[in-house]
């Protein structure tokens, strides 16, 4: 983790090295913008320091080794001190007017740290084991059958995010948690205003203009998502089922249920992330694909490769593009003193390829191993859904393989402009059938 002392080194981040590794806008070009100014930054500043107008200042942390380290320490580097998800010093200063002074106002596993993070996540924790996810394979099934039949009915063209990778895991996400899939479009819109609020194409209307403007429609979206569950805690309490909100509903610490604020920031959370980032990761894989349709002829031609496919989507993807941490105490990073209280922003696309442990990583490659990719996180943090996701993307690659043949680009793909967790807006294909 730590090398010679850094005693004479420049720190700072050139001023457009950093606007394109940082700024929401540059992650609508990723390829143009973003992935450059990694490239550059692990080869000269591997962590350095960014001041941008606006934002506090912070380490970007662009390595795969000192990612996982500042991971692994959750003690040191913690999530809670300061907001977990980069947002303006004017967003964070809303936040703090409404939650009379701390920066959480959400209780997810994001926004917290053991041991408190360890009481909450166990308390939910056995139904996200391999074993019990493993139960719904049939009803995950069924489910990616009846979009890729769908697919196949569009003729041979399609928006492949909006038709497909957005409502497919929307639709199992739906069906594990137990509530009806008609609700579907409120799920939908709140789930894009949720992660986009920085895109213009997904900002809401009912929020004036200003510098907190992000922040307001996060909480905004954030009451609305609460209003939705409200009801369904009491119901699944008094009635029980085999599904996700009754698991998350009737879980208990020391006996007792989670406070609803605990419940209802879980459900936000896996409602989310459980099927943003699974579609951001298909999308992310069918362009990839397009681009070098040798990757999809290979997987067709084995498919025992479809959980090497899986693997390599969420590393080329990189659906969540950070999180932040702060240090509780004065350290060193890569022989680069850390006070206490500075920020960290955790960049997993550039760790994802780090060319000290990626072969050729700009490539999209469905054969490449090892693949210790760190797309789910690391540590503590470690995405609690990430079996759901693996087996909802293995099925639906398995039912894909007999039908598709190969895909290609019918239009501009247009990326929803997120530091956080982003997608494509739009994805045109053409596609062959079998």
């Amino acid at each position: 983790m730590t090398t010679a002392p850094a005693t004479g080194r420049r720190l700072d981040i050139p001023g457009d090295i950093a606007q394109n590794a940082i700024l929401p806008q540059s992650y609508g070009d990723e390829q143009g913008r973003t992935h450059p100014a990694y490239r550059w930054l692990r080869a000269n500043l591997p962590l350095g320091r960014a001041s941008l107008d606006g934002y506090d200042p912070l380490w970007l942390v662009t390595k795969l080794d000192d990612v996982k380290a500042v991971e692994k320490d959750a003690v040191l580097f913690n999530a809670t001190a300061n907001n977990p998800i980069l947002t303006t010093r004017a967003g964070d200063d809303f936040i703090r007017s409404i939650t009379g002074g701390t920066i959480r106002h959400l209780d997810g596993p994001p926004f917290m740290d053991p041991p408190e993070h360890t009481r909450i996540r166990a308390a939910t924790g056995q139904w996200f084991r391999p074993r019990n996810v493993a139960r719904f394979s049939e009803q995950v099934r069924r489910i990616a059958r009846r979009y890729v039949q769908d697919l196949v009915d569009s003729g041979g063209e399609c928006d492949v995010a909006q038709d497909f990778a957005l409502r497919f895991p929307l639709h199992v996400i739906m069906s594990l948690f137990g509530v009806p899939v008609q609700d579907m479009p409120i799920w939908m819109k709140l789930t894009q205003e949720f992660f986009g609020v920085d895109d213009p194409d997904e900002q809401r209307t009912d929020i004036e203009a200003s510098p907190d403007q992000a922040a307001r429609q996060f909480q905004r979206t954030i009451e609305e998502f609460f209003d939705y569950f409200r009801t369904f805690t009491a119901q699944r309490r008094a009635e029980p089922r085999d599904d996700l909100m009754s698991a998350i509903a009737n879980a208990q610490v020391d006996g007792e249920f989670l406070d609803d604020r605990y419940i209802n920031s879980m459900y936000l959370s896996v409602a989310t992330a459980g099927h943003d980032t699974t579609s951001s990761t298909i999308t992310g894989a069918v362009l990839a694909m397009a681009g070098d349709p040798e990757q999809w002829t290979k997987v067709r031609a084995r498919p025992a490769l479809i959980p090497d496919l899986v693997e390599e989507s969420v590393r080329w993807t990189s659906p969540v593009k950070h999180f932040m941490r702060t240090a509780s105490a004065d350290t060193t990073l890569r022989g680069v003193p850390i006070s206490r209280g500075d920020r960290l922003m955790l960049s997993y696309p550039s760790a994802n390829r780090d060319e000290e442990h990626f072969t050729d990583p700009d490539r999209f490659d469905v054969e490449r191993s090892p693949n210790h990719h760190i797309g789910f996180g690391h540590g503590v943090h470690l995405c609690i859904g990430l079996h759901i996701a693996k087996l909802e993307m293995r099925i639906l690659w398995e039912e894909l393989l007999p039908r598709i043949t190969g895909f290609e680009l019918a239009g501009e793909p247009r990326p929803v402009e997120s530091n956080f967790v982003a997608s494509y807006k739009s994805l045109p294909i053409r596609f062959s059938t079998a």
